[in-house]
């Protein structure tokens, strides 16, 4: 496919390099998929690497200069083209309830939404290979312990096992951004529920997180209430710890007498 001359959509910067394209679906090929739904194809620079592949591919575009093109040039059938915004659709009926993997160079300014979304779903959803902005893909994929590990680090890796494959430079795009990007897989793990409440896991992440700096005795006092934390754990910070930390940390605050 040559390089077309594309603009800037929904925050969205359109790959130049087929050698790329190509690079990133050979790893979304990597997943034990037999279907699969690619976010924003755009101008359908990764789309080509698919859709002579022995896959059930199909791609969700909202842009409607953009489905217009992939459809008038032949780059996929109408079947296979939804017209819509991931972010609203209903996504376990994409594919009737089945499981699928996701690929997609994602629009920045919603790529945290699509993550979250994704994990909302994960029954449906056992892989990922996407291109983020590269602070974002190295926030999913960081450690405990490192300064971008935060609340998308642990939300994600409570579920889903991460790796960053390699990072791309601005002028690899068109309009370049301003930023470098990230390319990154998520891959489901065996055991994808928690062995806690996770609406309150969720709410201890993110409450922790909000007030970083702060102990986690002073940071979850919302939380808390009047009771105090064991020792070992009330007087460190959230990114010291790791995603089983958490996990007993919601146990016992469940457990609390206000909680009950």
């Amino acid at each position: 496919m040559n390089t077309v001359k594309a603009k800037k959509s929904f925050g969205q910067h359109f790959l130049k390099s087929t050698d790329i394209a190509q690079k990133i679906a050979e790893q979304s090929l990597q997943h034990s998929c037999t279907q699969f739904l690619e976010i924003g194809p755009g101008m359908g620079m990764l789309t080509q690497f698919f859709v002579d592949k022995p896959i059930d591919f199909k791609v969700i575009e909202v842009d409607n200069e953009s489905v217009d093109y992939l459809l008038t040039h032949n780059i996929i059938k109408p079947q296979q083209c939804i017209h819509a915004d991931f972010l609203r659709i209903s996504v376990p009926d994409i594919f009737s309830r089945s499981q699928y993997c996701i690929i997609g160079n994602f629009p920045y300014n919603i790529s945290s939404q699509i993550v979250f979304k994704i994990i909302e779903h994960r029954e449906f959803i056992p892989g990922m290979t996407g291109m983020f902005q590269r602070e974002v893909a190295r926030r999913i994929c960081s450690p405990k312990g490192s300064k971008e590990y935060g609340i998308l680090s642990v939300l994600v890796q409570a579920f889903y096992t991460t790796e960053y494959h390699f990072t791309l430079d601005e002028h690899d795009f068109i309009p370049p951004p301003k930023v470098k990007s990230g390319v990154i897989s998520l891959y489901r793990k065996a055991n994808y529920s928690l062995p806690c409440d996770e609406k309150l896991f969720v709410e201890v992440v993110k409450t922790g997180f909000n007030q970083r700096r702060k102990t986690l005795n002073n940071s979850l006092k919302k939380i808390l209430g009047d009771a105090k934390l064991p020792v070992e754990i009330g007087l460190k910070r959230p990114e010291q710890l790791g995603v089983e930390d958490f996990i007993q940390l919601t146990k016992f605050i469940a457990q609390l007498p206000h909680k009950q």
